[in-house]
């Protein structure tokens, strides 16, 4: 009796085994929570250079969050007695993609002040997390967003990626694209190596 039992207790592990082909061994692949965005930055001499910003923008092309912008872009630099003027205004080849879709004309010095951080002042890797939040902290809808990264390279130089994803996809990389207004071999290495993982 025992004998019989045994049988068909591995009869019955033998079916469940062909019944589920692949199941062992893989692992359940659970939906993302957060972004993370991820660049080398190698900072360029002169003036005109190492100006960058990441953001979200919704479906409808409206920015939801900044997660950085360098502080010449949106603070300027005084010397001496000029007179303080933010940096896309002084330099308007400052981030020029993310001045126009974030509305930096309307946007008081405390709400720059939020998103503004110094420009490294060494090499290495850059990284961001956007935890599917607008500006104001509050969860954003369920849907399609887009994440920008722009660099201004040098003056009229300027790199954009992009690339789309959903709220409710899994975790796994993203796929960008770039855009170049201009070719600069001399500091074309600024900003490289960029990545986007949805976590």
């Amino acid at each position: 009796m025992n004998r019989m039992k045994k049988y068909l207790f591995t009869a019955i592990l033998a079916s469940l085994l062909i019944c589920t082909p692949g199941m062992a061994g893989k692992k359940k692949v659970s939906k993302a929570n957060s972004l993370e965005v991820s660049f080398n930055y190698q900072r360029q001499n002169g003036p005109g250079s190492n100006q960058y910003a990441v953001w979200i923008e919704n479906e409808n092309g409206e920015v939801v969050k900044t997660l950085f912008v360098t502080s010449f872009t949106t603070k300027g630099r005084t010397r001496g007695n000029e007179q303080p003027m933010r940096g896309y205004i002084k330099r308007p080849a400052c981030v020029p993609t993310w001045v126009k879709a974030a509305r930096a004309n309307d946007l008081s010095d405390q709400q720059l002040d939020a998103i503004t951080g110094a420009t490294p002042q060494t090499n290495g890797t850059q990284t961001f997390t956007w935890d599917f939040t607008d500006q104001q902290g509050k969860t954003v809808r369920k849907g399609t967003y887009k994440i920008f990264v722009e660099a201004t390279l040098f003056n009229a130089s300027t790199i954009t990626y992009s690339g789309s994803f959903s709220t409710q996809d899994k975790v796994g990389k993203i796929a960008l694209t770039s855009a170049l207004t201009e070719p600069d071999e001399n500091h074309k290495d600024m900003v490289t190596d960029v990545r986007a993982e949805l976590k």
